[in-house]
């Protein structure tokens, strides 16, 4: 039995829909610039996204920023902008070959302090701070690969009722399984990995009171409000 100098931090996990385990969460890898339109919302080159000359942009957040649906969040520290930004998640397994596959799916939002993120990219920064703090990964509960088919299924976005963000998944510029092929030509992809597949355009501010609540066919909702 291995000794710690003080309790280690509780493991970190989500629920699966008529499951009673629990997905254990080990890394959590997100998508930027994943659909055209949000390229373009963001200033991006479009052309070169659309042409195949660029390359997914990936960032991590750490396990413990997941929050799961129905939580009240507290706004965020250190930001006058915070944003939202609704995604399909996908959650990596053990395959029977020893190798890793699609295990589930769930509809994430990735919060971010759009004004943190701004001034990283002037700088030419990282862009931890803005994307990778307290509660800035929420996630529904999963459901499992073999239940849902996300072939026609399009993703949505709600603020306080209104929909605000909405595409379908296969406007996405890389598809899941070239998402997965390039975090693995690059990253130790295992299971208990999730990866936020990238957002489509309508991103926009939250502020204190707001709720919102993204779900897409065939999966569970992701609701949270902010206070």
């Amino acid at each position: 039995m291995t000794d710690y100098a003080f309790p280690p931090a509780k493991p970190v996990s989500l629920p699966i829909l008529g499951q009673t385990e629990r997905f254990p969460v080990r890394r959590i890898y997100c998508v930027g610039k994943n659909y055209l339109d949000h390229v373009s919302e963001m200033g991006g080159d479009v052309e070169a996204a659309k042409s195949g000359r660029s390359e997914p942009v990936f960032f991590t957040k750490a396990a413990e920023t997941l929050v799961e649906s129905g939580v009240d969040i507290p706004y965020p520290p250190n930001t006058e902008n915070l944003h939202h930004e609704v995604e399909l998640v996908v959650a990596m397994g053990p395959s029977d070959d020893g190798d890793v596959e699609i295990f589930a799916y769930g509809v994430g939002i990735d919060m971010t302090r759009r004004d943190l993120q701004a001034s990283a990219k002037t700088k030419g920064g990282p862009w931890d701070r803005a994307k990778n703090f307290s509660h800035s990964a929420p996630c529904s509960e999963l459901t499992l690969a073999k239940d849902v088919d996300l072939t026609k299924a399009h993703i949505v976005l709600r603020k306080n009722g209104d929909i605000v963000q909405q595409a379908a998944l296969s406007d996405m510029i890389w598809n899941i399984d070239e998402i997965i092929a390039h975090l693995k030509s690059d990253m130790d992809l295992k299971a208990g990995d999730l990866i936020y597949t990238g957002t489509p355009s309508g991103v926009g501010p939250v502020t204190r009171g707001d709720e919102l609540s993204g779900g897409a066919e065939g999966l569970e909702r992701i609701t949270v409000r902010f206070f």
